[in-house]
Order: structure tokens, then C-alpha cells, then sequence
């Protein structure tokens, strides 16, 4: 099986059904709920689910609603959520999965800390800069202002490094550091 399906790929096609029951899905998963399903499919986007209790709803978590450092449940697990909305041209039921929605994001508690030091890992190496994890899903990047021939001789990846803080911006959720090492 690929990273991405869809459900019919997966031997669960509901659309039949979810036309005709769609006035009886929307009354008995009003936004609000909360619900149990199993994953039945994936795409960039997001996953299909398959709502316990309501075998011809389909249920649809959004990749827009995942925190950024998580990834989409596999085909198969089984997850539990709260019902968002409800898209009656396509017969979904959309869902914010309970992981996604009581992670916290640290992002914001990085704007008070603009100009301070932190210690990070380094998690990739890129031709603009390398990248630091300085908090549980929280990356930075350390923009390369001049070219270096082989930055690999500065940093190497999963090292630890000391970098300052020089801007947060939480509309793209962006971290810029700076390393006084690396040129």
C-alpha cells in the first residue's frame, strides 16, 4: 500500500450510501460531537474516516488543522475527534482529530524571547541554511548570509549548537535564527 489512498482504494466505498442517509448523518453528528472512527484513507490534504455508529458518513480531518509537527494517522488506526462541519456537496463530515486539537503550539512563546540564546539540534542541512529544532515542534532556520563551500565542515546534522533568536513570525510560522560559528 502507498503513504496516500483513497478509501475505495482500501475496499471501503461509501459514497452509495452517503447520499441517502446525509439528512440522518448531519442529525446525528451535529458540529460538536465528539467521535470514535478508523482511518480508510490518506491524501496530502488530510484522512477519511469511517465514523463509528454511521457506516455510510465519511468523515474528513484537514491537513490545515494538524499542528505542523505531527503527521497523518495511517490507514487503519483508529482515532477519536469532534465534528467541525459538514460539507453537503460532497457528503463529508469534517472532523478535528482530539491530538490535533489539544496539542499546544510553543511557537508563541518564542516572540517574548527574540534576542536570547538557545540551544538546538541541528535537523537538516540545506544549500540557503540549516535548520534547529530549539523546542518540541518548534524549528528554526539560520539563513546563510554568504556562501559557504561546504557548510558540512560547520554544522553537521544532530548536532547540538547554540544560536540567538532574531525574529518570530507567528502569521507564517517562521523562526529565524543566527549562529555566530557559521558564516
Amino acid at each position: 500500500m502507498s503513504e496516500y489512498s483513497w478509501p475505495s482504494e482500501n475496499g471501503r466505498c461509501q459514497a452509495a450510501g452517503a447520499a441517502l442517509a446525509w439528512p440522518g448523518t448531519v442529525r446525528s453528528l451535529p458540529v460538536g460531537t465528539s467521535i470514535t472512527g478508523e482511518v480508510i484513507g490518506r491524501q496530502p490534504f488530510g484522512v477519511f474516516l469511517s465514523v463509528d455508529g454511521r457506516p455510510e458518513a465519511v468523515g474528513l480531518a484537514r491537513v490545515d488543522r494538524m499542528p505542523r509537527c505531527m503527521e497523518l494517522p495511517p490507514v487503519g488506526q483508529l482515532v477519536t475527534g469532534e465534528v467541525v462541519w459538514h460539507a453537503e456537496h460532497n457528503h463529508q463530515v469534517g472532523i478535528v482529530l482530539r491530538e490535533w486539537a489539544e496539542h499546544e503550539d510553543l511557537l508563541p512563546r518564542f516572540v517574548e524571547r527574540v534576542g536570547q540564546a538557545v540551544t538546538g539540534r541541528v535537523t537538516k542541512i540545506a544549500p540557503i541554511g540549516f535548520f534547529v529544532r530549539i523546542a518540541d515542534c518548534v524549528e528554526g532556520i539560520v539563513p546563510l548570509t554568504e556562501p559557504v563551500a561546504d557548510i558540512a565542515k560547520s554544522v553537521r546534522e544532530g548536532q547540538t549548537v547554540s544560536v540567538w533568536i532574531v525574529a518570530v513570525d507567528l502569521e507564517r510560522s517562521r523562526v529565524v535564527l543566527a549562529a555566530e560559528s557559521v558564516a
